[in-house]
């Protein structure tokens, strides 16, 4: 069956795809959101079991400021004139590394910088010209919107009114974290704390980190702050998809968009698994780069640039992660809601090196049974240790893999294992099945080390009326980062519609 023909199909509902969604809305365009799973937000959804309701994805939200301009979550959100209640967050992350290196960092700045210094009095001026550097990056993009860098017309606009800034975004934009921090610090063990630091939200060292990445998340924690949505993080996309529907756009869930089609070159609509077709003037997609290019469109040879950008970069890896529910009294009164546990700096990037936790009931306690606190650890795992597996197999190395990150999270919350009230474990190919992404990888990272942000494709693809969004386009991954792409995808849409 076909259907009325609206100005723009997006492709699944992530944070990207509902913030062009309702940027496009609120500019009068007609738009239709394609979502094959029954709820909306992607890696940013949530699922409920047992009286838990736990976030899909990390609990480390950034874009919730009230002031600047890089508080994309809120401006998106003020666009569709819907409000978020969020709980601030004291401390971003409460690091437990190698060689009894435990760093918290504290929302405030100065008292950030002192908790490092604490362990490299040596480095004290080094620590402080790196981030004071990170400032810097960060002040210039907080001075200016954040639009289509795609968009001729922005780009004089914004030149005109801040040189300084553009000027100073155009040095950086070659440049990754790692080449800052070699200039002023020297410790290899400060240098890895670095990497760390780059590594828990980019899923690559500080050589491999684009310094204007590492300028927005390394000062906007002290600026706007990490502030938790009240209800979960699955109330960011609850709440665009309301304010999408207010605006007059249309979401529907359970849509599976199996073929974006062509017509002499040009998308002009998408097919589902159940045979319906939609028709658009512009085609979104909110699906990965492989996905994409790789399933979505059957041409028979790879686009020319597509072909150079997957030579650049591959697959982030997907995660292991364990989201339990746990009897509230094995936390102490001065435990962090986010912590990184490594033990040794070599396994940083490893299969199970580097582990992630989230305890959002700390800040949002509604969110499990009373007396309970909801853990949320997860850890870098690949589709191969888990794809071809029998039912037995499966559940046998999923039992294996939460012993182990159970057994070594106890260090930092004595006595979990005994307290443990649920457990649910997901896998690449959870994260595949439910998000429909590519191997489950969460985006896409470099191959080798590249040249700051200048390999990051735009929204507009070389197939002319299609476009992509999200953490395979520039900025890349993180709920900030895939917003701002959301922003440029409609600047550059609203524009190529003549919208006003």
């Amino acid at each position: 069956m076909s259907y009325d023909v609206f100005d723009v199909i997006i492709i699944g509902s992530g944070i990207g795809a509902l913030v062009t969604a309702t940027q496009l809305a609120v500019k009068g365009a007609s738009v239709l959101v394609l979502e094959r799973y029954i709820i909306p937000g992607g890696s940013a959804g949530y699922f409920e079991r047992e009286g838990y309701k736990f976030d899909v994805g990390a609990s480390m939200i950034f874009g919730f400021g009230q002031k600047g301009t890089t508080n994309l979550l809120t401006r998106a959100l003020d666009a569709v004139n819907i409000s978020l209640e969020t709980i601030p967050d004291q401390v971003q992350i409460h690091y437990h590394l190698p060689n009894n290196l435990d760093v918290k960092v504290d929302r405030n700045y100065q008292t950030f910088l002192e908790n490092i210094t604490a362990y490299f009095p040596d480095e004290r001026l080094g620590i402080r010209r790196f981030y004071d550097e990170c400032w810097k990056v960060f002040n210039y993009l907080n001075s200016m919107d954040l639009l289509s860098l795609e968009e001729p017309r922005y780009l004089l606009r914004t030149f005109l009114q801040h040189p300084k800034s553009c000027l100073g975004l155009a040095k950086y934009l070659p440049v990754n974290a790692g080449d800052i921090a070699r200039k002023y610090i020297k410790d290899p063990e400060l240098l890895r704390f670095i990497d760390m630091e780059c590594y828990c939200w980019s899923v690559v060292p500080a050589d491999m980190t684009p310094m204007i990445n590492a300028g927005m998340v390394f000062s906007d924690r002290h600026y706007g702050g990490v502030n938790y949505p009240k209800g979960g993080v699955g109330q960011i996309a609850l709440s665009l998809v309301e304010g999408l529907e207010k605006a007059g756009g249309k979401i529907i869930t359970s849509a599976h968009v199996t073929k974006i089609l062509l017509e002499k070159g040009r998308a002009i609509g998408v097919k589902l698994a159940s045979g319906d077709v939609f028709r658009a003037s512009i085609i979104v997609s909110n699906a990965t780069r492989w996905d994409t290019f790789g399933k979505l469109l059957t041409q028979e040879k790879m686009l020319t640039n597509e072909n150079q950008w997957q030579q650049r970069y591959q697959k982030s890896p997907s995660f292991l992660s364990l989201h339990m529910g746990v009897k509230s009294d094995i936390l102490t009164n001065n435990t962090e809601c986010h912590h990184i546990l490594l033990e040794k700096w070599e396994k940083m990037a490893e299969l199970e090196g580097t582990i992630f936790v989230s305890i959002p009931t700390l800040l949002d306690p509604d969110l499990a049974p009373h007396g309970y606190h909801i853990i949320h650890a997860f850890t870098p795992h690949w589709l191969n240790e888990w794809d071809k597996l029998s039912q037995s197999d499966y559940e046998a190395r999923k039992e294996a893999a939460a012993d182990r990150i159970i057994t070594r999270l106890e260090k930092i919350f004595p006595g979990l294992d005994a307290s443990l009230d649920y457990l649910e474990i997901g896998t690449p190919r959870t994260h595949r099945r439910f998000l429909g992404r590519s191997d489950g990888t969460y985006g896409p990272i470099p191959r080798r080390k590249l040249p700051g942000l200048l390999g990051m494709p735009f929204n507009r693809t070389a197939v002319p009326g299609l476009y992509c969004v999200g953490d395979s386009t520039f900025p890349g991954q993180g709920l900030n980062a895939v917003a701002f792409s959301g922003f440029a995808c409609a600047h550059r849409i609203g524009v190529d519609l003549r919208l006003g």
